[in-house]
C-alpha cells in the first residue's frame, strides 16, 4: 500500500507539470540491484529530456487532450478504417501515400499538400 501511494503522488506531479520533482524523486530510489538502478537512471533521464512536452497543465488550459485515447482513436477512424479495409493489402510507399492524401483532406487541407508536391516536382 505503500509502494501504491508513492506511485500515485509522483502521478501527481507528473499531471501537476512538476517534472524537476518527478525525476529527482526517481532519482532519490535507492536500491543495491545495479539492474533495477540501471532502469531507474534510464526512466528518470527520459522524464527529464522530455518534460518540454509534458506541460500538461498548460495543455489542459487550452482543451488540449493528453492522453493516448483520443490520438488512437483518431488514428483507428482516419488510417485503420482506409487502410484495413478487406482484401487490401499495401507497400509502405504506398500507405504512406494514402495516408498523407487522407490527412489533409480530413484537414481540409487537401490544396496546400497538392501545391506543396507540385513544389517539390518542379
Amino acid at each position: 500500500m505503500k509502494q501504491k501511494r508513492w506511485v500515485l503522488r509522483q502521478q501527481h506531479k507528473l499531471d501537476e507539470g512538476k517534472i524537476e520533482k518527478l525525476v529527482h524523486s526517481i532519482r532519490s530510489i535507492e536500491t543495491d540491484n545495479p539492474e533495477l538502478s540501471k532502469k531507474i537512471q534510464i526512466e528518470a533521464d527520459y522524464f527529464e529530456n522530455n518534460a518540454s512536452r509534458m506541460r500538461y497543465p498548460e495543455f489542459r488550459r487550452q482543451h488540449l487532450f493528453v492522453g493516448s485515447g483520443v490520438i488512437e482513436a483518431g488514428c483507428k477512424t482516419v488510417i485503420g478504417s482506409r487502410l484495413k479495409r478487406s482484401g487490401m493489402f499495401w507497400t509502405v510507399r504506398a500507405a504512406d501515400a494514402i495516408i498523407a492524401l487522407r490527412c489533409s483532406r480530413l484537414s481540409r487541407k487537401f490544396e496546400d499538400y497538392w501545391a506543396t508536391r507540385h513544389e517539390q516536382a518542379a
